[in-house]
């Protein structure tokens, strides 16, 4: 009786130390947005990812945010958004939105990526951009037509604009819920940056109900 009365004080003792390793400090692992942002539906918690597909960190996400996401229940909304910082950048944006428009961003998604981060291409041009959508059924006409448009510059200028108001330092960045944003720093890692997640997102669910 003296052996597990001891072993009950020691678990006591424990217990509370192993519950607070699973909270996260706001300015720490995460920090709130001043002015949060628009989610697109308000009835859902948002998981907005900010990337770049010439990230070698967004890159090496992929894999794991996508078995990640698997494991989220139906009231969560994830959205992605292509950072935009400069020109470069804002090019990667439009070959995103483009992708979107025309029905074949879940068939390109991956491949953007590889091309950059495997077949080493740089994706800077029009014409080498045009070249994956035409392995991808995509015509010079329709691509042509889209990559232009007046709706991949608004939606361009609309990514631009939740970048600057996100107030992000560099990619990948989440964004939970329009309030509160984690990164690869603050999570010390990918993983580290999806328990945070998985910890706002918790929170942020609670309060929906």
């Amino acid at each position: 009786m003296r052996v597990s009365g001891l072993l009950i004080s020691l678990l006591l003792l424990v217990l509370p130390f192993s519950v607070s390793l699973a909270d996260y400090d706001e300015g720490i692992e995460y920090k709130r947005l001043g002015k949060p942002l628009t989610t697109e539906d308000p009835a859902k918690v948002e998981v907005l990812e900010l990337f770049w597909y010439g990230c070698p960190h967004c890159y090496r996400l992929e894999p794991h945010l996508k078995s990640w996401l698997k494991k989220q229940p139906e009231k969560v909304n994830f959205v992605r958004v292509p950072a935009v910082f400069n020109p470069k950048w804002a090019f990667h944006a439009k070959m995103y939105y483009t992708a979107e428009l025309l029905g074949v961003l879940d068939k390109m998604h991956k491949p953007f990526f590889d091309a950059i981060h495997v077949q080493r291409k740089r994706l800077s041009s029009e014409g080498e951009v045009l070249a994956m959508f035409k392995k991808f059924g995509v015509s010079d006409k329709d691509f042509s037509s889209t990559f232009n448009s007046f709706a991949v510059d608004s939606l361009v200028r609309k990514a631009t604009d939740i970048t600057r108001r996100a107030h992000i330092s560099g990619v990948p960045t989440l964004v939970i819920n329009g309030k509160f944003v984690t990164d690869g720093p603050m999570g010390t890692g990918h993983e580290g940056m999806l328990k945070i997640a998985d910890y706002l997102i918790k929170r942020e669910l609670s309060a929906l109900k």
